[in-house]
């Protein structure tokens, strides 16, 4: 399996088809995503193990190992890990598009908007 590597870690694709697509995704302690909506898909996302904290709009979610959350299409979101171990989720996307393309970047650690 390929990662596709990030600064706040990396994915992996575990499946890709038309209907929906999974990842595997690691964030790294202290890290987070951008804080990022999606005009074509919504998501579904599992924690498998490290602790996330979830920002969905105007909420703040903490998740454990086992736990889940829903990201809805158009939500404003990300996550981040207040850990000092590795934070894995699994997300399932679903939607009529997939594409790496489909991330309006609202703030970035990474100079990335």
């Amino acid at each position: 399996m390929m990662r596709d590597h990030r600064p706040w870690g990396y994915f992996e694709i575990i499946s890709e088809l038309p209907d929906h697509k999974v990842k595997r995704i690691v964030v790294n302690p202290g890290k987070r995503i951008s804080l990022q909506l999606h005009r074509y898909r919504a998501e579904h996302w599992t924690v498998v193990s490290g602790t996330a904290q979830v920002t969905r709009d105007h909420e703040e979610i903490f998740l454990q190992p086992g736990e889940s959350v829903d990201i809805p299409l158009g939500s404003l979101h990300r996550v981040f890990n207040p850990g000092d171990t590795p934070l894995v989720f699994i997300e399932v996307q679903t939607g009529t598009y997939f594409g790496e393309d489909d991330i309006e970047r609202k703030e970035d650690d990474f100079g990335r908007l």
